[in-house]
């Protein structure tokens, strides 16, 4: 492999002035008011302001400044002094305005009014509430309710996520896809399988307890930097990090911590990961075969020498089923088939799992790297394999922690917003509200994109988030997305999604998380749910963008009138003006989660909800934790080809999921665009081409559908042979809506095969 001199990278380290520097930066863009700093002074803390970006945990006894460079990005964002008012729509017609890029059309600001389509001048004209909600309701009360998909991005309230879900059912169907069918489903379908827990097992004191971390394609100084501040101090107990990643990230490689003076203002930096392995893309499979290969090797080795166990045989014994078929698969898999898909050394690996084998305690978290596979639930039972080998899941200072991205994505699903009615309490429900749930299945994202190609799905109402820009197939969803009846989009800027309409379409404006929610009881406060099932309290301060907007769960409710028969039981006004009395509900249908809901707020840290499998309860078929042999030692979905290359989607250090703040990825050296494809500087030679050439993709599926991005830049990057990496939502094109995880459909964006075109 090339070195890092040869490439494309970010001397410094994450966090230090840099992160500093791209606060400022984001703050002279956005131009908040002075309140901004107050927020920023209250954000993630008791009492205060939870961030809108990632979901990682709050503690109870936060920093002085309890946000990251991200997070406080995301605040100023939503701070912005900028507003798009009507008179913006006046000027440009929807046509126009799709050929803006994504950063230009959020830097015009928050919206102001809400806004009805207009085909006639094709323009977005201002309209009042009550004629918004009205005709709206006119029009989902017109069609079959299993003909319209209701969507949630993954920062609506717990409040408001269940209300949300109570319409959809109410209305009729369960089709309630959310940002999580993009993401986190594989984590949501496969934990489930193995330990009986849709979501990770790990408590924040957990990281003070173990020994050793590894991570699995995560990218924590850009998606999540708080997460530093827990490993730097673990790292500086003794913790040992091992990473495995196609692309050395420099938040899990080197940090400087921005509220430490001496480091600020010293050389002194933090080394985050021992041992940093670049794993090809696709190979975590294999890579973990080898891990596992090893334990047991050191498991025969010590028992013969010593009669002395590395596993543990008890907790084996007592609490997981399938050991025996792990073992066998592990000893047909040879470590020639190991290195040839992981990418990796049988020496490398021997040496992660060395760190592994002495750790009393070990974590493991991972992000998108290996949800979004073709076989990415594979990828996880493996995970899975390796941590109940030693009895690391149940017992404090261990566990399995995905790494979520939005900052309620996890709770949304808690409280109801699914398309799988098994994960619903609907008997709770039906009891509740006196009407009957539907009891079929709904549709996920995938699902949902299918029937609006096919032209079954008449209306889309989406509850924040840029839909039509985050799925795969872009160009086929565009045009099919414009021959809906209905679209709504619930959202504070204006994004691409608002702008690829249904014949009738509205836009309808919200508050901000950070801003203040006067209704009838007083100023509401909301609530979420960390990555790590911790719930938290937000009371925003702020004074609202314009005096037109709506708070989601005003939007939801009026909507639900608007659209749903009388029910006494439904009392939407009420709920509106008081959002305890949501809680209340929340509390009735998940009792043994949300018992006391509204008494426990303002818990220090959250108030944890509880997880089966930390308690080793296991709610799988075979009552026990499982041990599953993988079918295949590579996540992709085809085979490697001559010409052929893995392509993996990714974000800049100034962005959040699809929202673009500016155009520098400081911590990987790229400033100024996004049109880039980084590659492996012995790839570049190999492909006849040179550092600067601008080039084209093309998809490498081989279902026959011509798929093509072009204009890249030709950049040199430390990246395994055969790998490249491109940004994400820029390379959706590429991704064919059939190409996702089998069991989550959850889109396999970290490993699109593709060629080069000159």
């Amino acid at each position: 492999m090339a070195e890092e001199e040869d490439t494309v990278h970010y001397d410094g380290a994450e966090g230090g002035w840099g992160s500093l520097r791209g606060i400022v930066q984001t703050a002279l863009r956005e131009r908040p008011s002075p309140a901004a700093l107050n927020t920023l002074r209250r954000q993630n803390k008791v009492g205060g302001f939870m961030c809108v970006s990632c979901a990682w945990a709050k503690p109870a006894q936060p920093h002085a400044l309890e946000f990251c460079e991200n997070g406080a990005k995301a605040t100023l964002w939503e701070m912005t002094s900028r507003r798009c008012t009507p008179d913006f729509f006046a000027e440009h017609s929807v046509t126009e305005l799709r050929g803006w890029k994504d950063y230009d059309l959020e830097q015009q600001g928050r919206l102001t009014h809400p806004l009805r389509y207009d085909a006639a001048s094709d323009k977005y004209v201002p309209c009042g509430w009550d004629e918004a909600f009205q005709a709206i309701g006119a029009e989902l009360k017109a069609l079959d309710p299993k003909s319209t998909v209701f969507y949630a991005s993954g920062r609506a309230s717990l409040e408001t996520s269940y209300l949300y879900a109570l319409f959809g059912r109410a209305y009729g169907h369960n089709n309630l896809p959310d940002s999580s069918n993009m993401c986190h489903e594989t984590t949501s379908v496969a934990l489930k399988k193995v330990i009986g827990s849709p979501v990770g097992t790990c408590v924040l004191a957990d990281f003070e307890l173990c020994d050793a971390i590894f991570f699995f394609g995560q990218n924590t100084g850009s998606n999540s930097p708080r997460l530093l501040h827990p490993l730097q101090e673990a790292v500086k107990r003794g913790v040992k990090i091992v990473t495995f990643n196609p692309i050395r990230e420099k938040g899990l490689e080197v940090f400087k911590n921005p509220q430490s003076p001496t480091e600020m203002l010293t050389p002194a930096e933090t080394q985050i990961s021992t041992l940093y392995l670049q794993v090809k893309t696709g190979g975590d499979i294999a890579a973990i075969m080898g891990l596992i290969k090893h334990v047991l090797a050191a498991e025969e080795k010590k028992w013969a020498e010593q009669k002395q166990h590395v596993l543990d045989v008890d907790f084996i014994a007592q609490h997981t089923t399938g050991f025996e078929e792990i073992k066998a698969k592990a000893d047909a898999t040879s470590w020639e088939e190991i290195e040839r898909e992981s990418g990796l050394s049988r020496d490398d690996l021997a040496q992660a799992a060395q760190i592994y084998i002495e750790a009393h305690r070990s974590i493991v978290m991972y992000g998108m790297g290996l949800t979004q596979h073709v076989h990415g639930s594979q990828s996880l039972e493996m995970i899975t394999n390796l941590w109940l080998l030693k009895g690391n899941v149940g017992r404090d200072g261990t566990g399995i922690s995905p790494v979520r991205g939005h900052s309620n994505v996890q709770g949304q699903r808690t409280v109801g917003i699914s398309e799988k009615p098994s994960l619903v309490p609907l008997d709770k429900i039906a009891q509740l509200f006196g009407f009957d749930p539907p009891r079929d299945e709904g549709l996920n994202t995938v699902k949902a994109c299918e029937k609006i190609l096919t032209g079954e799905v008449k209306a889309f109402i989406g509850l924040g988030g840029n839909f039509v820009r985050a799925i795969p197939e872009r160009e086929k969803m565009e045009a099919a997305w414009q021959k809906m009846r209905l679209t709504v989009q619930i959202a504070t800027k204006l994004n691409r999604s608002h702008l690829i309409n249904g014949e009738i379409a509205y836009l309808l404006p919200c508050l901000g998380r950070s801003e203040e929610d006067m209704q009838a009881g007083g100023p509401q406060k909301v609530t979420m749910e960390d990555s790590l099932s911790c719930i938290h309290g937000s009371f925003g301060k702020n004074k609202p963008a314009s005096t037109d907007l709506k708070s989601e769960v005003a939007i939801v409710a009026g909507l639900a009138r608007a659209t749903l028969p009388p029910n006494p039981r439904m009392k939407w006004d009420e709920w509106t003006g008081n959002y305890e009395l949501i809680r209340d509900l929340i509390e009735q249908t998940y009792p043994e989660q949300f018992h006391d809901f509204n008494a426990r707020v303002f818990t220090p840290g959250g108030f944890y909800r509880g997880n089966s499998a930390r308690e080793r309860v296991w709610k799988t078929e075979s009552g026990k934790a499982q041990f599953t042999p993988p079918k295949t030692m590579s996540a992709l979905g085809v085979d490697d080809a001559p010409g052929r290359f893995r392509l993996m989607t990714l974000r800049s250090n100034d962005q959040f999921n699809t929202t673009i703040y500016g155009y520098s990825d400081r911590l990987r050296g790229i400033e100024g665009t996004r049109d880039v494809l980084l590659m492996n500087p012995e790839d570049i030679a190999a492909a006849g081409l040179s550092e600067g050439q601008v080039v084209g993709l093309a998809s490498d599926a081989g279902d026959g559908v011509e798929r093509r991005v072009g204009g890249l830049t030709v950049t040199p990057f430390l990246l395994p042979n055969g790998c490249l990496g491109a940004y994400y939502p820029e390379m959706n094109p590429l991704i064919p809506l059939w190409y996702h995880d089998e069991e989550s459909k959850t889109p396999a964006a970290k490993g699109v095969p593709v060629r080069i075109e000159i």
